[in-house]
């Protein structure tokens, strides 16, 4: 099996003015100056605050994402973002597709597709989202939802080299900011669901390449259990993200279970 480093992304939803963010950057810096070199590491912070962060972080080996963007690279669209934009702004990746997008802003696989094109036109990596609801998880439909987002956002990519500049996040929606959290068992088996649907789509190197981290409620208390699966290379943290000893101890975990 293809040893993956894993990728650990603070993804910061609306917090933080940009003063808070900076004073974040100078906590965290010496936290994580060695798990840096075992572990990328990225912040994701609201779009006023990556310039400023990008100045911030400027020589560490911490790099920035943005929460969302556009699928379109210029027009009349009031108040988005588009992918040059974001990477002119310092960034190397971008979330797509991330539940409370899907839910509060009606974001669908087709748009989730769409932006992921984009992203990658524009020489950005990408933090693609996918999860079940709780009464799906309960209906038994876990492969068919997960499997169902991966499949769409992937839509119209054949090549190898393009699908590694996408990582997958699986987050399991009853578990994002309510403190549950999927056990380490239930989260493999679903990345194990993910790696396997991938290798038989672009085959066992290209699948065994590819990082697949874990999203929702993932805490210092619990990360070392979770890192430890197999197939779980890092996570998207939420609320854990929003400060720099609690971020550091969840990169250092990933760390020890690399």
């Amino acid at each position: 099996m293809t040893k993956r480093k894993p990728l650990v992304a603070a993804n910061w939803k609306m917090h933080k003015t940009a003063a808070e963010a900076v004073s974040f950057v100078e906590e965290l810096l010496p936290l994580v100056a060695a798990s840096s070199e075992e572990c990328d590491l990225l912040i994701c912070p609201s779009f006023t605050n990556l310039v400023p962060l990008n100045d911030a972080l400027a020589g560490s080996a911490v790099r920035l994402g943005a929460q969302d963007v556009h699928w379109e690279e210029e027009g009349a669209f009031t108040g988005a973002v588009s992918a040059s934009m974001i990477l002119t702004s310092g960034c190397v990746s971008v979330i797509l597709g991330h539940s409370e997008r899907r839910q509060f802003f009606s974001e669908t696989d087709e748009i989730v597709n769409r932006k992921l094109g984009a992203s990658i036109r524009a020489g950005l990596k990408a933090i693609v989202c996918v999860g079940e609801t709780l009464e799906e998880r309960q209906a038994g439909q876990i492969e068919g939802v997960v499997i169902g987002q991966v499949e769409a956002a992937l839509n119209g990519i054949t090549s190898d080299d393009t699908l590694l500049q996408v990582a997958f996040a699986y987050e399991p929606i009853w578990a994002i900011g309510t403190g549950s959290t999927a056990t380490p068992e239930q989260a493999g088996e679903v990345h194990r669901l993910i790696r396997n649907w991938l290798r038989k789509q672009f085959g066992d190197a290209t699948a065994d390449s590819v990082v697949i981290q874990y999203g929702g409620s993932v805490k210092p208390e619990n990360a070392d259990e979770l890192f430890a699966q197999e197939d779980i290379d890092g996570g998207l943290v939420g609320g854990a993200s929003l400060n720099p000893v609690s971020f550091a101890a969840i990169a250092n975990a990933a760390v020890r279970q690399s």
